[in-house]
This record gives C-alpha cells, structure tokens and sequence, in this order.
C-alpha cells in the first residue's frame, strides 16, 4: 500500500475508536463517490436538509446529489437577499439533518469551528434532529491546541479570502486576533462529544477537503 495511504488507513482507524467513545457515528471514505452513497443512506427520502458554507460538502457533490433527489432541501446559495440567508440560516434548526464540516479535528476527536456569523456553530450544537460533517484527514490536528490554532491561522484567512472580507488575516494570510467587524473568528466552539450520543455522525474522508 502508498504510504500516504497506509498512513491515512491507521490516522482513521485511531479517530474511528476516539470518535466513538465521544458517542458519535463514523464512517470512513476513500472518495467523493463513497461519501455521497454514504450520505443517501443516511438520510431517508422526504427529509428535510439544509447546510453551511462548508466548501467539503460542496466538493463532494453532496449538495448537488441532494437538491436533485427526493428531499426538502434549504440552500442559502439559492437566494439573494441577506433577509432571505437569514430565513434559511432559522429554518435549519427545523430541519432533519444539517451538513457541514469542521475547520479541524484533534486526533482524540476533539472538533474545532471558527464562525463569523455564529450560525454553523449554533446549528451543529442545537436544532436540527441529526447532523452529518464530512471531514477530509487534512484537518486533521495532534491535539487540541494545534486544533485551533489551524481553525484561527489556516481555515480562517483562507475564508476571508474565499468571500472577500476585508481583514488583517485576508490581507496578509496570517492570524492577528483581529477585532474587525468583518471577523470570521466571532464564535469558536470546541466540541468534546456528541449529544444526545448519535446526534452527530462523522464521515472521515481520505481525501483533501475543503479549507
């Protein structure tokens, strides 16, 4: 086997155990394909289903697989108005399942999001009935600490520059613990386990996913 392959197979075994303990479900995928069949078990025809702006998702093909199958799905990229993002942003706590990933992951399965507007964070912590990230091993960290360095110094000037938001970090691509209006770092949540226990499911993919 690769070794980058043989590496990534072992790194998902370890996170498989440590994310179960945390009471998640998991899964593991070796491609996009996988991930998008793993994704149509999960979530049952007629559902309900909305999302984040997760890029991992979207490079999946997961979004486009769903808003083509026999779901409601709520997509804030289909509207225009910010009061319309805003409407889509409240229903997903309605929904039955809410997609997203993480800006990184400890190696015990400690997750770590960065958010600007607080609404991933709030939905991925409370509302929808279950939640699905689909996480490539690239965000994977060693530890905690690590973990939320890569959401503050990586993710983020990363996505500043991704929606154009005029901040130090989109400006010269490092952290500066910025007090901008335009701070994608407003809330960050460190997410120990999943609750109720099943609520989240993990799909850890052996790809590079996202940002």
């Amino acid at each position: 086997m690769d070794p980058v392959k043989l590496r990534n197979e072992r790194l998902a075994q370890r996170l498989i155990k440590n994310l179960r303990r945390r009471h998640y479900n998991v899964y593991y995928c070796h491609s996009a394909q996988e991930v998008q069949e793993t994704v149509k078990q999960l979530i049952p025809a007629q559902s309900t289903i909305s999302w984040g702006g997760s890029a991992s998702i979207r490079s999946t093909g997961v979004t486009t697989m769903l808003k083509n199958g026999p779901y409601e799905v709520y997509d804030r990229d289909d509207v225009t108005t910010q009061e319309d993002k805003i409407r889509i942003y409240r229903k997903a706590f309605e929904c039955d399942f809410y997609l997203a990933s993480v800006n990184a992951m400890s190696e015990d399965g400690v997750l770590v999001n960065v958010d600007g507007n607080g609404n991933r964070v709030a939905a991925i912590t409370w509302g929808p009935r279950q939640v699905i990230l689909i996480v490539g091993l690239n965000k994977v960290c060693q530890d905690t600490e690590a973990a939320i360095k890569r959401a503050r110094s990586t993710a983020a000037p990363i996505n500043m520059s991704r929606f154009d938001f005029k901040t130090p970090c989109q400006t010269d691509g490092t952290c500066h613990d910025c007090l901008s209006e335009d701070s994608i770092c407003n809330y960050i949540s460190i997410q120990r386990m999943s609750h109720p226990a099943g609520r989240h499911t993990v799909i850890l993919v052996d790809e590079t996913l996202g940002y």
